[in-house]
């Protein structure tokens, strides 16, 4: 939320602010737990890049009919990156040991061992903030026509490689930024409105309306919306549902691969009914259909590829379905219909554990009933998550009541989400291993299908605004 106060400030602006949390999260170079848990929260101290890029989208993007697209590109190369970045670096970890040919005599990776998938991460994020120095242009309004270095020297650069001025070559059309080094550069503005002609009976006043609204508008202000005033009841209502949302899907994502390693019911080691054991255990008798326990007993390498697999079809749905589903629906219609997905996934899952297996137990979980129910859950559940996370995004970005405050409110719900994620699995941890102790696996899922639900009723309070409720003074409509 501070990175997002600073963000609408006019002395650091949206650019600097994500310059400082690429950095922040580049340094670490750890051989004791205590040096490893400093730096990791230096890196989430100083980075609130997740809600700056929100803001920059939307402020990029400034009609409504294109953020379903727009909004996207977040979790989709997030999802990409989920995927990669794993199997790199598995394929990076320990290389003296993996490789021993190239690097079994090096001293430097025989006594830093993740030194190498890490050094990588410090080089790609070096580049992104390089990246962001040179081309990304700043959107915050007040901060527009204040002199940049970063685009100044990438101009610079390209011009060394320009052909000659005699060389018949095309100028590009200046932007919306006015970093320009050159007292020489001509600025033009090229207004492309197409009019319109009255039809028969049409009076020209319908036909000037039909103009005004093909053009689109830009909010200009110079005031700030107080802190205070931020907490509409909109905002409110929409900040409890997204922190709703990350609080079952942070749950979910831990306990599942936990789930899936528990070992399977073995009837011939459970306690007798009544014995001392099973009364010291507080052991339940399987009683079906909800009284069981037990996992699958699958190790985590042979779920990794299924959940690659899914990865990919959420991408594919993201680019390919959300886009049409979304304009048919509506951003809060289709919203409050794919959170659905999320009950019926949480209430289905301890289920798995009774799927019959080819293996007696205490052997893991095989066959194709297994897989074909793991992969059935986990489509319902990327499907919610693909339709969700995107509406959640663009809900709480339109909420905001005055664009002074929009990157504030999307570190605000950076930040309340970040605490869901946090209590989330920590709670459904603790209920998990209370419900193993107590023969009953499938309480805490079953707790998650309700506050999924209520997830759901809240959803149905929240309405999408337009991202400016409240007008201050000297707040105007310039016409693009």
């Amino acid at each position: 939320m501070v990175w997002g106060r600073l963000a609408d400030s006019p002395r650091f602006g949206r650019k600097t602010v994500l310059m400082i949390g690429l950095a922040g999260t580049s340094f670490g170079f750890s051989q004791s737990f205590w040096q490893a848990l400093f730096f990791r929260s230096l890196g989430g101290a100083t980075n609130g890049n997740v809600g700056v890029l929100r803001t920059m989208i939307s402020e990029i993007i400034r009609e409504k009919k294109y953020q379903s697209r727009a909004f996207l590109i977040l979790p989709m190369t997030f999802n990409i990156g989920v995927i990669i970045g794993p199997i790199l670096g598995g394929i990076l970890s320990d290389p003296a040991h993996s490789y021993p040919t190239a690097f079994g005599n090096n001293a430097f990776f025989l006594r830093f061992p993740y030194a190498l998938p890490n050094l990588l991460s410090a080089f790609i994020l070096f580049s992104a903030l390089l990246g962001v120095w040179l081309g990304l242009e700043e959107t915050l309004d007040s901060r527009r026509d204040k002199r940049d270095l970063g685009i100044e020297l990438r101009r610079k650069v390209f011009s060394l490689f320009r052909r000659s001025s005699d060389s018949v070559a095309y100028t590009p059309l200046a932007t919306h930024s006015r970093n320009v080094s050159d007292a020489s550069t001509v600025s033009v503005e090229l207004e492309s409105v197409t009019p319109v002609v009255p039809a028969e009976g049409e009076s020209s006043t319908a036909a000037d309306q039909a103009t005004n609204k093909s053009k689109k508008s830009r909010t200009r202000y110079t005031q700030r919306l107080p802190f205070r005033r931020l907490f509409t009841r909109n905002v409110s209502l929409t900040l409890l549902a997204q922190s709703i949302f990350a609080f079952h899907m942070g749950s979910f994502n831990s306990l599942w691969f936990v789930f899936l390693s528990t070992p399977v019911y073995d009837p011939a080691q459970a306690p007798a009914p009544g014995s001392a054991a099973a009364k010291a255990a507080h052991y339940l008798t399987q009683k079906l259909p909800f009284v069981f326990t037990g996992g699958i007993g699958m190790p985590p390498r042979e779920v990794g590829l299924a959940m690659a697999i899914l990865g990919c079809i959420g991408i594919l749905m993201q680019i390919l379905l959300y886009p049409t589903v979304s304009a048919r629906l509506g951003v809060v219609r289709s919203w409050r219909i794919f959170l659905c997905c999320f009950p019926v996934t949480y209430f289905a899952v301890p289920f798995l554990s009774l799927v019959p297996s080819l293996s007696p137990p205490p052997h893991a979980k095989d066959g194709a009933g297994i897989w074909i129910a793991i992969s059935l859950l986990l489509l319902c559940h990327v499907t919610g998550r693909t339709f969700a996370l995107p509406a959640q995004t663009i809900l709480v970005n339109n909420c905001t009541p005055h664009p002074s405050v929009l990157g504030t409110l999307h570190g605000l719900a950076q930040s309340t989400s970040s605490l869901a994620r946090t209590v989330g699995p920590v709670l459904s941890g603790y209920l998990y291993g209370l419900g193993l102790k107590h023969g009953l696996v499938g309480a805490v899922f079953w707790g998650l299908s309700s506050v999924a639900i209520i997830g759901f009723i809240a959803s149905l309070f929240v309405h999408e605004g337009d991202g400016h409720e409240i007008w201050l003074e000297g707040d105007a409509e310039d016409e693009a």
